[in-house]
């Protein structure tokens, strides 16, 4: 992909705010280049009552701005009529968001960070001996500096401990709340009292050190969004349903069973039912992931989000929205979702056992020193040393350091990690699971044989009358071989079945072997037909995806079981299983039964990484342990996955796993960093040596050492 790719156009025509109405969002699966992006915003740009279009390339989605009178199905069907596919999305379902909290923890840590610095400067001086009202004057102003900044900055820590003790847990928050509140308040009391030691730098630390291992943390998150909501957002909004009075549209969650709907070329079905009227081929790419576009005619089920290509149909409603295969599809991957979201990360699970035993080091303190020396003020000044020292600032940040590094060296191999627990879900796995079309293939088909001479140039005047994906690819296979096409009267296109016409005397057909007069044989391709001869056998096939075949030999090198689930036809996935060395591929499954089998495969034990890319992976890419999704597969799949393969190339997987590895090692290392600090300050706070700028200054260390050590992984 070129740079030109990457990112979206620019707005064709500029729109005033006070013009502007509710935006149409569409979505562009097909859109791959810069000359993709130029069409389908100079097609939505002469479109009447259109402001202005931009198309985002990462996304695969146009922005259209309108005077209110424009229609999303008429600007998808100008845009299939300029070649490229487009469906309408809900923007309201989808609901993409700013990024309110990143920013906020970025605000409060810059407010902590500054107030922090500029207080353990006043310290310096206070602990280089300051005279009495130096030395006040400096504690006032430290104190005026850090309440407002505690106040605003520690907020989340606050909450989230009044939300634990509410719910009868004690999360690391509460430790962390509760040293901040008491050195706070005992370094007030001690400028009233003038006596003994202030804790303000050491509070002011603590928060600004803890709100950078959760921004660090949130940034990992950024990225993840529904997949439930993708899949809501790409049912279709609207249908034309056949009323007594003639068609309208309405909403299609209006439908019910017993309607009739017009389906036209290009359109997707907004619901689930059988064919009245017509006969087309259906893309069911996105559902079942078979390659193939399928035929059908009067009494044929079709099924919500299938693609109409050819012929105009008419449809018995039987199934309308939650009833119908793609809701239910999106319910099963909101199960999934919640399912895998119950994964505890190494931090979480560290910071559950951790955390009691702050308290208790705490309390046992305070109770040791007021029961020995009879001073509670004096007693309560160690706990507090004890609870800052020991609260977790380097625990805070040991893993999502590590993640970010992790994270940001897998980005520049061409991998975009989405979920904070991804890292360590990966280290785990030991089963990969490919689907097929679109993941190990291009998706895209080729011509594996066809004849040539004449007979070559009569199919690819033929193949230039029909917009299937087959005919598509024998055109270009025919212009490549410099097969000049012959001249073809009377053609037409028969929908389901292919295209006829007259070459000089005969009468000549491309398409299915029932068409042709061929006998079926059950291998991807088509069927030639030229006068009294014999129909000619075109064989189809898949191009495999750049580094396939290496990614596959390299994991099972490293002692990766590997197996392929696909709806292809079985023919189709034995033979690229055949190419790819793959021993185990099974084919004709639906999104419920691969389901099935990582659940079985959970059974047995096994931690399974999903590669998958299209619709009908979206549940099992949820229900895995770990998940990656190329960056030209379907938005749903992508919100579903931990991880985006942006590279064409599948040899990043191998790479994402090895990398993942080596950050689980690292974040270990980092716990152990941890430990290891604990175990030297925790005795020097029990003893009451534990100064308020040593405290600061041993944080500080901590933090740094454990940074340090992250960053060495995306060296």
């Amino acid at each position: 992909m070129t740079a030109a790719c990457a990112c979206g156009g620019i707005a064709a025509v500029p729109a005033s705010a006070a013009e502007a109405r509710p935006d149409i969002l569409i979505h562009l699966p097909t859109i791959h280049c810069a000359a993709c992006i130029v069409t389908a915003e100079r097609t939505l740009s002469a479109a009447p009552g259109v402001l202005s279009a931009r198309v985002n390339m990462g996304l695969k989605r146009a922005l259209v701005t309108t005077d209110g009178t424009a229609s999303a199905l008429d600007l998808c069907t100008r845009l299939e009529a300029a070649g490229l596919s487009a469906q309408p999305l809900d923007a309201a379902t989808l609901g993409q968001g700013a990024d309110h909290a990143g920013r906020d923890l970025l605000m409060r840590m810059g407010i902590a960070g500054f107030a922090m610095m500029n207080v353990m400067l006043l310290s310096v001086a206070v602990w280089s001996g300051a005279a009495e009202s130096t030395r006040q004057l400096f504690h006032l102003i430290s104190a005026a500096i850090t309440v407002p900044a505690i106040a605003y900055s520690a907020r989340p820590f606050f909450d989230a401990a009044w939300r634990s003790l509410k719910a009868g847990r004690l999360g690391m928050d509460v430790p962390i709340s509760l040293a901040i509140l008491l050195a706070t308040a005992m370094s007030l009391a001690e400028i009233v009292t003038r006596e003994g030691h202030v804790w303000f730098e050491a509070a002011l630390s603590l928060t600004f050190f803890l709100l950078v291992g959760r921004y660090l943390d949130q940034s990992c998150r950024r990225a993840a969004r529904s997949a439930a909501a993708e899949l809501s957002a790409l049912d279709v909004p609207t249908a034309t349903r056949l009323g007594a009075d003639g068609p309208e549209t309405v909403p299609s969650g209006a439908l019910v069973p017993g309607d009739r709907i017009r389906v036209l070329p290009g359109q997707r079905l907004p619901a689930d039912g059988v064919i009245e009227e017509g006969e087309t081929d259906l893309d069911r790419s996105a559902m079942t992931g078979e390659t193939e576009p399928a035929a059908a005619a009067p009494g044929d089920e079709v099924r919500a989000g299938e693609t109409n290509l050819t012929g105009a149909l008419v449809v018995r409603v039987a199934r309308a929205g939650q009833d119908t295969q793609l809701a239910r599809l999106a319910s099963l991957v909101a199960v999934a979702e919640t399912a895998r979201n119950r994964h505890a990360s190494l931090a979480d699970r560290a910071g559950a056992a951790y955390a009691p035993l702050v308290h208790l080091l705490a309390a046992a303190s305070f109770a040791f020193w007021w029961a020995w020396g009879g001073d509670a003020w004096q007693a309560l000044g160690i706990a507090i040393a004890v609870l800052i020292i020991t609260c977790p600032c380097a625990l805070g940040l040991a893993v999502p350091a590590v993640s970010v590094a992790a994270s940001g060296r897998l980005f520049r191999a061409g991998l975009l990690v989405k979920s904070a627990t991804a890292l360590e879900r990966l280290s785990e796995v030991d089963t990969i699971v490919f689907d097929k079309t679109g993941t190990l293939t291009t998706g895209t088909p080729a011509i594996a044989a066809a004849p040539g001479g004449t007979a070559l140039s009569v199919a690819r005047a033929l193949a230039e009358g029909s917009d299937h994906p087959a005919a598509r690819a024998l055109a270009r296979h025919a212009r490549d071989r410099g097969a000049e096409p012959a001249t073809v009267e009377a053609r037409r296109e028969v929908p389901g079945h292919g295209v006829a016409g007259i070459w000089g005397i005969s009468t000549v057909r491309l398409g299915r072997a029932s068409f042709t007069g061929a006998e079926e044989d059950g291998r991807s391709g088509m069927w030639l037909h030229i006068g009294g001869s014999e129909p000619e056998r075109i064989l189809l096939k898949e191009m495999l995806r750049s580094g396939a075949e290496d990614a596959v030999a390299a994991l099972k090198a490293n002692g990766y079981r590997v197996l392929m689930l696909s709806g292809d036809g079985a023919l189709a996935v034995a033979d690229t299983a055949q190419r790819l060395g793959i021993d185990e591929a099974e084919g004709g499954l639906s999104p419920e039964d691969k389901v099935a089998r990582l659940e079985g495969l959970a059974a047995e034990g096994r931690r399974v990484l999903m590669v998958g890319d299209g619709l009908n992976d979206t549940a099992a890419l949820a229900a895995a342990h770990a998940s990656i999704a190329p960056g030209t597969g379907l938005d749903a799949a992508r919100s579903a996955a931990d991880v985006v393969l942006l590279t064409g190339s599948l040899l990043a997987v191998p790479e994402a796993l090895r990398v993942a590895k080596a950050a689980r090692a690292r974040m270990a290392q980092n716990l152990w960093l941890a430990a290891g600090y604990n175990a030297i300050a925790i005795p020097v706070a029990l003893v009451g040596l534990a100064t308020p700028l040593l405290a600061a200054l041993a944080m500080s260390t901590s933090s740094i050492t454990v940074s340090l050590n992250a960053l060495r992984l995306s060296r």
